[in-house]
């Protein structure tokens, strides 16, 4: 069986995340979950130690083209060799992650939509909206609390890079989803849309 390919996109912290990690776990076995982010590329050397001065939200920061032929790979039914990204030093690893198809691969990340070869390869495509706000706030939140960040930190990169790149690639991707949720709804009502879209 070809695998079904589903695309979740969305701005930061619209809840894409979250209703990505909730499908995959209503789904279990038949699902292979991959995140985008997985695919950065390394930081340069120079900006290991200042990473918010890079623009970590312009397509060009990701090797979607190694995405791209990985998933052309587990679609014809052969293993692919995942790379593996080290948030913490902010450079790609170099071990890879060997995964085998299954029945849904689901796709996940801000720029997921907004790539035409990766559009291509998607069975469905999701856009998780939410306000610019909320957005804002809860993403102030989870980096606080779970990167050890302050306010003014991702206030800053948030004006610098994240706000700038959603106006010009992120939003413009919601034209190419099948369906558009709403990110301050009820999780268990958003999962149940994404679920009605598979085979």
């Amino acid at each position: 069986m070809t695998p079904f390919l589903l695309g979740i996109g969305g701005g930061t912290a619209s809840g894409k995340s979250t209703v990505a990690d909730a499908v995959a776990s209503a789904l279990g076995s038949r699902c292979l979950h991959i995140h985008h982010d997985r695919y950065y590329h390394s930081l340069p050397v120079e900006l290991r130690h200042q990473p918010l001065e890079y623009n970590f939200d312009h397509p060009d920061a990701l090797e979607t083209e190694r995405l791209v032929g990985d998933l052309a790979t587990l679609r014809a039914g052969r293993a692919a060799a995942l790379p593996v990204y080290d948030f913490a030093s902010h450079a790609r690893s170099d071990t890879t992650e060997r995964v085998s198809p299954h029945p849904v691969i689901l796709v996940e990340g801000i720029l997921v939509l907004s790539d035409p070869r990766l559009r291509s390869l998607l069975d469905r495509a999701v856009f998780v909206h939410a306000p610019s706000d909320v957005r804002l706030a809860r993403r102030i939140r989870r980096d606080m609390a779970m990167r050890g960040r302050d306010a003014e930190s991702v206030l800053t990169q948030y004006e610098r890079t994240v706000r700038p790149m959603h106006l010009q690639y992120v939003e413009a991707s919601q034209q190419y989803a099948d369906v558009v949720l709403d990110g301050t709804s009820r999780l268990d009502g958003l999962v149940a849309q994404v679920l009605e879209l598979l085979p």
